[in-house]
């Protein structure tokens, strides 16, 4: 591996840990501000949203400027979101601000990993990227609890940084943090090598774009590989999403941990997910990855067993085999997409297409558990429904692979 690689996999653990616990901090904030429940899950709609509404211009980014510029410029807007939140912004607002450059930086890693490594490292190189982002997001999360636990100094801000009404925040401590985090992926990002991969440049008329990434998207999703790919990591991710959400709930309900105690239980996933990831970069081949199908079954199988559990060991046990199943399944079938998709675009058009429709996936689930949440939905019915969906999903999409290599044999034997 390059050392460009390491070095792209170290702004993404920083920028991604950064991430998450800002999740947590912009969940305490809503919850400081006293706002009703639902207002949770619009928060982390806020950050994804800009995924989607800018997924036809972000790949094209991506591939017009030097990708390490674009991750310098992405980690800086994030850098202003937080800054503008400790000084009284509303955390949708501000974490929206976060989310527009993450939109703008995803495109930017995932496209260089696929310039500076041949298909023959993908695999490996994604065991290696989705452990840390996956370890990322688990300790980020982590430390979001720490932050707004009472182990941080409680600080103000100069009466000139601050204004009056709902500007008060008992946070400034645990957001200087992240803002020092995110300062240190911008200027680690200054020293990203540039791949020297160019591409043949196209309009940006909005029109011509939008046109060109309609057509990306239908190249994507009618290649049989691409399509398998992206219907597994479309469901998983947007369930994956608001599982995150509903583990703090349940961790609240069914444990009695408070919002820091249950960013602290999320941690123990990352275990679990490392093995599996690590497992998966070892033994798994790329043209492995679609027998890894009945995974994403067992996983859906496995969700709503949570609701059985009132034993903080019993809970960490399931949180590591769950973590384990997802990191070894998921990491090959993400490997297969990135490939297949530069095979058929460009590294950050292919980028761009997979998460506009992962994000998309992942809006959809959390609108549904946002209005779920303002109805009053037990957690049993919110935990059963998200399983249950998980599971037919991967068994509709299990059975559609195996009719069609049952076809193809069959087109071979005449």
């Amino acid at each position: 591996m390059p050392r460009s690689f390491f070095l792209v996999l170290a702004v993404q653990f920083i920028s991604t840990l950064a991430d998450n616990a800002l999740l947590i901090v912009s969940i305490a904030r809503v919850m400081e501000l006293g706002s009703p429940g639902w207002i949770i899950p619009v928060i982390k709609i806020s950050f994804t949203v800009f995924y989607v509404v800018l997924a036809p211009v972000a790949g094209p980014i991506a591939d017009a400027f030097p990708k390490g510029r674009v991750m310098l410029a992405a980690n800086f807007l994030k850098l202003c979101a937080i800054v503008w939140m400790m000084v009284g912004a509303d955390p949708a607002w501000a974490i929206a601000l976060a989310g527009l450059g993450a939109a703008i930086y995803a495109p930017a890693k995932y496209g260089l990993i696929t310039e500076l490594l041949p298909a023959r490292d993908l695999v490996r190189a994604n065991g290696f990227f989705e452990s840390v982002t996956v370890s990322a997001v688990i300790f980020g999360t982590v430390l979001g609890g720490l932050l707004i636990s009472p182990w941080m100094p409680v600080w103000t801000l100069p009466a000139w940084l601050s204004g009056s009404g709902n500007t008060s925040t008992a946070l400034v401590a645990g957001m200087l943090v992240l803002v020092a985090m995110n300062a240190l992926a911008t200027v680690l990002s200054i020293g990203v090598a540039d791949s020297g991969a160019r591409y043949e440049k196209h309009s940006i008329h909005p029109k011509a774009l939008f046109v060109r990434f309609c057509r990306e998207n239908l190249v994507l999703w009618r290649d049989p590989t691409g399509g398998l790919s992206m219907t597994v990591t479309t469901l998983l991710w947007g369930v994956g999403a608001t599982l995150q959400l509903i583990v703090l709930r349940w961790a609240n309900e069914a444990l009695g941990l408070s919002l820091a105690q249950a960013a602290y239980l999320q941690g123990v996933t990352a275990v679990g997910v490392i093995a599996g990831a690590v497992l998966a970069s070892r033994f798994v081949r790329l043209d492995q990855a679609t027998s890894l199908l009945p995974i994403g079954i067992l996983i859906g199988l496995l969700m709503p067993v949570m609701l059985t559990i009132h034993s903080m060991v019993l809970a960490m046990i399931l949180l590591v085999v769950v973590g384990a199943l997802a990191g070894f399944f998921v990491v090959p079938m993400n490997a297969m997409l990135q490939h297949r998709g530069c095979q058929l675009l460009t590294a950050g058009r292919s980028i761009a297409v997979q998460g506009f429709n992962e994000n998309g996936g992942m809006l959809v689930m959390l609108a549904i558990y946002a209005m779920g949440t303002a109805l009053n939905m037990s957690l049993t019915v919110l935990v059963l429904a998200f399983g249950g969906l998980v599971a037919l999903g991967m068994t509709l999409i299990y059975l559609s692979r195996k009719r069609q290599v049952t076809v193809r044999w069959v087109a071979k034997g005449l």
